[in-house]
């Protein structure tokens, strides 16, 4: 593991972070996930315990990351607006805060978005457009951020963004400990490496014996071949039903981050984050987008045997999924 850099968020950064947010996220529940149908697919002797991200303001946990860099922003550059680029869960957000500050927001998705999360961005304020793919999106986005002189607030790049996301690791860490457990391992699934990075860099700033494992799946590796290769690399083309963790490439930042704190990154099927949905509906009674049971899907798959006898911790990063689409991903080989 690296040394951290002068630039990751410190433990008291992330508090104060936390307190900057306040009521405008909330402090999501954890809670230890029991039941009899779920407990033979679990590592063995191992204990469940859930962050429920998907009950954060819009679904997901993306507020804590947006907000944390607009709320930098200066009063012009709030009166100008907020741009950016998302498959749904970042727009919804960028949505939110932005009202939520007194500012405007003009987002930029991929036509194969889900129409329920383009009309969650526009019920909450925001101007979509929509273009053919993520990559013309980024440069959509840079130019309405030229033209219009919007700020550019990136779904999973840069300091700020890393320190709100960093205000999960620290609930989860300090909730846990709470009921008395200390968590040796914590996983958490990857969309860029924001959200990873930094749960990463305050699970290991409290608790550094623990392990951090994150999760992509096989259709939208950056993370894993960017750990691969020791530099961020990219992909072609996003080829996932989990869109929110289609990343096109690893950026620098958040590269470095998780280099940093996390153990190891590894990968999973469509079919097992199906397999998920469906264990999180029956097991724990919750409706979650395929991005926000991935981390799930690599407890019961590849983490499973490295997993036994441990306190882990999965974070649920999202749970906004329409009911149609729901119910067609968990009744897929049935």
């Amino acid at each position: 593991m690296t040394v951290a850099s002068p630039a990751f968020p410190t433990l008291p950064a992330i508090r104060a972070a936390r307190h900057r947010l306040g009521d405008r996220v909330e402090t999501t529940s954890v809670r230890r996930l029991r039941d009899h149908a779920l407990d033979p697919r679990l590592p063995t002797g191992s204990a469940l315990w859930l962050k429920e991200e998907l009950f954060q303001r819009t679904g997901s946990f993306k507020p804590r990351g947006a907000l944390t860099v607009i709320m930098s922003l200066t009063p012009e550059q709030l009166a100008r607006g907020v741009t950016g680029v998302s498959a749904g869960n970042h727009a919804i957000s960028l949505a939110y805060s932005a009202r939520e500050l007194g500012s405007t927001a003009k987002v930029v998705m991929p036509r194969t978005a889900n129409p329920y999360r383009i009309a969650m961005c526009t019920e909450l304020g925001a101007e979509v457009v929509l273009v053919e793919n993520v990559h013309e999106a980024f440069e959509t986005a840079r130019a309405i951020e030229r033209d219009e002189g919007r700020t550019f607030v990136h779904p999973y790049e840069g300091p700020l963004t890393a320190l709100g996301t960093a205000t999960v690791g620290l609930e989860f860490i300090e909730q846990t400990r709470a009921n008395g457990v200390e968590l040796d391992a914590v996983v958490v699934a990857a969309g860029g490496g924001g959200l990873t990075g930094g749960v990463a860099c305050a699970v290991k700033l409290l608790a550094p014996a623990a392990q951090l494992f994150v999760v992509e799946p096989e259709g939208a590796d950056t993370m894993h071949r960017s750990f691969a290769a020791g530099t961020p690399q990219g992909i072609d083309k996003v080829r996932t039903i989990a869109d929110s963790l289609g990343a096109p490439r690893c950026e620098p930042y958040s590269f470095a981050l998780n280099q940093a704190y996390v153990d190891d990154v590894v990968l999973v099927s469509d079919d097992a984050i199906r397999d998920a949905m469906r264990l999180l509906y029956r097991s724990a009674k919750l409706v979650t987008e395929p991005a926000g049971a991935a981390s799930l899907a690599a407890v019961v798959g590849p983490l499973r045997d490295r997993l036994a006898g441990q306190q882990v911790g999965v974070v649920v990063c999202g749970g906004n999924v329409d009911a149609a689409s729901f119910c067609r991903y968990l009744a897929l080989d049935e």
